[in-house]
């Protein structure tokens, strides 16, 4: 097997991911993804779609992630990992579509606009 690579996005984040084989290891941006993401949760998000299609230790990752917060990252790379396995195996897309893994969520943060405090939020109306 050669290296699969996939790219996923959420917010502003952008994730690379480069798949091959091997024991299980995690690497994002030169660390460990356990040093990387220390929250379990962000762990366990990132770790699902290999759980979903019961690949668990069997691929490396490699991955670059850039941009956003943890919440955005961590999203980009659980998206970016759950397209390289179907672009591994093609019957792994019908799992992780049902989980929703492949779908992008397109929301993005609303710009300011001028003479609010925020994208929508206005200062208090006084009529008199």
């Amino acid at each position: 097997m050669e290296m699969i690579n996939a790219i996923g996005r959420r917010k502003s984040s952008v994730a690379r991911v480069y798949l091959t084989k091997g024991n299980g290891k995690i690497v994002i941006n030169g660390k460990d993804f356990k040093e990387y993401f220390p929250q379990p949760h962000v762990q366990y998000n990132i770790t699902s779609p290999f759980r979903t299609v019961e690949a668990e230790n069997i691929y490396d990752l490699s991955v670059n992630v850039d941009g956003g917060g943890f919440k955005g990252q961590a999203e980009a790379v659980r998206m970016a990992i759950a397209r390289a396995l179907v672009k591994l195996n093609e019957d792994f897309r019908k799992p992780l579509k049902d989980k929703k893994y492949l779908t992008r969520d397109a929301r993005e943060v609303e710009r300011k606009k001028y003479g609010k405090p925020k994208a929508r939020k206005s200062f208090q109306f006084s009529k008199r």
